[in-house]
């Protein structure tokens, strides 16, 4: 069969249409009402975004998109309750899909007995409830996506409530570019052959390890890692350098591809430190020594935040793409459906 064909017998919910318009998410988002006005004027110590899943992921990509700019503590707190600090003077990101998930909605209740400074972006759900019970300021996201596929909604959200509320720059003419730049990829990533269809290729039949960099694109580790577990339905591993040489490269002595089948993916990218560029080129010998493949990938965009957006976009792809050549539905995740129904027995 070709891609098309396997497409049309793997892809039950059409998330190839979705993948190929989410640049109308990222525009949708920035385009909707954020209304801050009632927090504006407080001042801020340190901000945390609570959410799991694919409505936390846009909370680390955000942390290393504006790692050198934002002047306060941003954390991503995925769990039930607030860090001890959270209080008066923290900005607390609500941020869940459907608006149900309990670890958040049980967080944003403890977020506003402790007087938090609190921003919901949701569809709906519990989420809303309490928001307009408590007249917290709501950024309605477009509803209709599985929450890993509506990133264009839950990041660009996001940044534009930082943006109104002062704390990082005007980013206007940046997501108009963003925006641009997802559409025309999209078109790419859609025909019969590219980038995307090639490395998810080279990837059929290994476990995926998956190389950043902290604080500057692990996030976008974190995500590929995540994407291909929920779409294609494969044990991946993110770790991110300089940390990845104090520990898991000793690993490496003693690997045997009969032991597990590994393919290392480096998320490359300019900017690196040059000492961590070295370790890259160190680590890619000594794992290529041992037999295991060694793919990089890089963004071409002028600067790394175009560049964070452009590979966020093209692995995405690359995770449904991995789903398809291998013969699973990128939609289903039955495993998950399954938790929650037995959490709420």
């Amino acid at each position: 069969m070709n891609i098309k064909q396997l497409i049309e017998k793997h892809d039950s919910e059409n998330l190839f249409n979705v993948l190929v318009n989410t640049w109308q998410q990222a525009e949708f988002a920035w385009n909707a009402r954020v209304d801050v006005t009632s927090i504006k004027n407080r001042a801020f110590s340190n901000a945390i975004l609570c959410g799991l899943g694919g409505s936390a992921i846009s909370g680390n990509f955000f942390s290393n998109f504006v790692t050198a700019e934002l002047g306060i503590p941003f954390a991503v707190n995925r769990n039930y309750y607030l860090p001890k600090y959270a209080g008066p003077e923290t900005l607390l990101i609500l941020s869940s899909y459907s608006g149900n998930t309990e670890e958040s909605v049980s967080a944003l209740k403890e977020g506003l007995s402790r007087g938090c400074a609190i921003v919901c972006l949701s569809t709906g759900g519990q989420v809303k409830q309490l928001a307009e019970e408590n007249n917290l300021p709501f950024v309605l996201l477009q509803a209709g996506f599985q929450p890993r596929y509506a990133f264009g909604n839950s990041f660009f959200a996001l940044l534009k409530v930082f943006q109104e509320l002062g704390l990082i720059g005007n980013y206007e003419d940046f997501v108009a570019g963003v925006i641009a730049q997802w559409k025309s990829a999209g078109e790419i990533y859609a025909t019969g052959n590219n980038a995307a269809i090639e490395l998810a290729e080279k990837l059929t039949g290994y476990i995926p390890v998956i190389l950043s960099v902290s604080d500057v694109n692990e996030a976008l580790g974190m995500r590929f890692k995540a994407q291909l577990n929920e779409n294609a339905k494969l044990h991946a591993f993110s770790t991110a350098l300089p940390e990845h040489n104090h520990n898991e490269v000793v690993a490496w002595e003693v690997w045997a591809e009969d032991q597990a089948k590994f393919a290392t993916v480096i998320i490359n990218d300019k900017t690196f430190h040059p000492q961590v560029a070295k370790r890259f080129s160190i680590i890619s010998g000594l794992i290529s020594s041992r037999g295991c493949p060694v793919l990089t990938v890089e963004g071409k965009g002028e600067t790394l935040k175009q560049r964070l957006c452009e590979l966020i976009y093209f692995l995405d792809w690359v995770s449904y793409y991995c789903a398809i050549v291998r013969g699973y539905d990128p939609a289903e995740i039955d495993n998950i459906h399954l938790l929650k129904k037995k959490l709420s027995e």
